[in-house]
């Protein structure tokens, strides 16, 4: 989680010889959800346009020259939006950790066992792990931002 982590533990269920991620898991983000889809869209546009030279500097000072913050920032929304939206239970596979030090959180080292879904960005990773619902919402949010900051001049 890039902010605070998600509460309570990540839960899987085993079943005929497979580990899923359990569905109470989606459980641990509905407070995130409910957060990021009550934040008032036009305000925030609003906020983003006032930041956006402060942004598009430091893009630039991180190595960007000659690119624009807001296309990128176009960009990532649309990588989310293609998330997918698996509604059945998520295969998982136990990543093994071997060495002298014993992990004290064996649960933050499940990954998605099919290799398309583990091989996507953390974000969809992230929107994955939230649930077929929680996705949807955060998702219909970004469509929201999207159309209001694509395609337009957002300043500096």
């Amino acid at each position: 989680w890039p902010v605070v982590p998600a509460p309570a533990r990540f839960l899987v269920v085993e079943r005929d010889g497979a580990t899923f991620m359990a569905s109470g898991n989606t459980d641990r983000y509905n407070a995130f959800v409910r957060f990021a889809t009550a934040i008032d869209t036009d305000a925030a546009v609003a906020l983003y346009v006032r930041m956006y030279p402060i942004l598009q500097k430091s893009y630039l000072d991180l190595g960007f020259p000659g690119k624009h913050f807001n296309n990128r920032m176009v960009e990532v929304i649309d990588m989310l939006l293609r998330t997918p939206e698996p509604e059945e239970p998520i295969r998982l596979s136990f990543t093994e950790v071997k060495g002298p030090i014993e992990v004290k959180r064996p649960w933050v080292r499940y990954e998605f066992a099919d290799p398309d879904l583990e091989a996507r960005p953390a974000g969809q990773k992230i929107l994955m792990r939230m649930g077929s619902k929680n996705a949807r919402q955060l998702k219909a949010k970004l469509r929201e931002i999207r159309k209001r900051i694509a395609g337009r001049p957002v300043g500096g």
